[in-house]
C-alpha cells in the first residue's frame, strides 16, 4: 500500500535541508565579506590623531555554554567637537585606560591604534 505521508517526508525534508544549508552557507560568506570590507576601508584610511577623553568602557562576553567563552573589549572616546567614537581593543590595552583619562586617540578608520595619556 501506498503512504502519502512518506512520499511528502521524502520530497520535503531534503528540500527543508537545503534551504538551511544555503542559509548557513550564505551567513558566512556575507560575514566574511563584511569582514574583508572593513580591514580594506581601515587600510585605506589614513592614520589621524586627536585629543579626547575616555567616557566609558564595556566588554562583552562571547560563547560560553558548549564552547570557550571569551571577551571583547570596547572603550568610548569622545573627542572635542562633542562626537563619541567606540573602538575594540585588546585586554592589556583596556586595563590601562580609565574613564576620565585624557589624551591624543590614535585611529585608522574604525581600527583603535593607541592612546597617548596626557600627564
Amino acid at each position: 500500500m501506498h503512504d502519502p505521508a512518506g512520499d511528502v517526508m521524502f520530497t520535503m525534508v531534503p528540500i527543508f535541508i537545503g534551504i538551511i544549508f544555503v542559509i548557513v552557507i550564505g551567513s558566512i560568506i556575507i560575514g566574511g565579506a563584511k569582514g574583508i570590507s572593513e580591514w580594506d576601508n581601515n587600510n585605506q584610511s589614513p592614520k589621524l590623531s586627536t585629543k579626547g577623553r575616555v567616557v566609558s568602557k564595556r566588554t562583552e562576553v562571547r560563547g560560553g555554554g558548549e564552547t570557550r567563552a571569551y571577551n571583547e573589549y570596547y572603550i568610548t572616546f569622545e573627542v572635542q567637537s562633542g562626537d563619541r567614537m567606540e573602538f575594540k581593543l585588546k585586554g592589556e590595552e583596556y586595563g590601562m585606560l580609565a574613564e576620565g583619562d585624557e589624551g591624543e586617540i590614535h585611529f585608522q578608520g574604525s581600527r583603535y591604534l593607541g592612546f597617548t595619556r596626557y600627564v
